[in-house]
This record gives C-alpha cells, structure tokens and sequence, in this order.
C-alpha cells in the first residue's frame, strides 16, 4: 500500500479518475497500484511523482498490512491473565 500517493492525491485536491486520466494510466491499474496490489512501473513512478509534485522516494515508500490474523500473537489481557501458581 502506498499511503503517500492517496495522500498527496488527496492535498491536490483531485481524485483517482482525474489522476488516471491526466497522467494516461487505467483507472483500475492506478487504483491496484495505490492500495498496493499492483508495482508501478518506473515510468508510472516517474510520470505520478512528476505530476503530483512529490519526491518518487516519499510517494512510494510501502506501507505493510498488518499480517493475517492466524499469524497474530495473542496477548492475555488483565482479565485473562495466566495462573502461574503464585499465591
């Protein structure tokens, strides 16, 4: 996911399918690229950033989902905590 671009997406006041069609990208691929189902090409990077006014770096820094929740730590809270034996 790539939170900076729908960030600066949304400080230029404009939406996706304005976006796409500016820069000539598919309204689908650029909604996969920005929720990260899909990498950009260079040149989509580089034409995005230019067009956005943003460094490439920062508009495509990744952004890491929370892993699935069978990988989750499971964390006792105060009212499930475990007996240890101390009395």
């Amino acid at each position: 996911m790539f939170p900076n671009l729908k960030l600066q997406i949304f400080r230029r006041g404009s939406h996706q399918n304005q976006l796409a069609k500016a820069v000539g990208i598919d309204e689908t691929v650029l909604s996969k690229i920005i929720h990260g189902y899909r990498a950009p090409t260079p040149a989509q990077r580089r034409i995005l950033s230019n067009y956005l006014e943003a460094e490439e770096a920062w508009l495509f820094e990744c952004f890491e989902a929370a892993p699935p929740r069978s990988e989750r730590v499971q964390v006792a809270g105060p009212d499930k905590a475990a007996d240890n034996g101390d009395v």
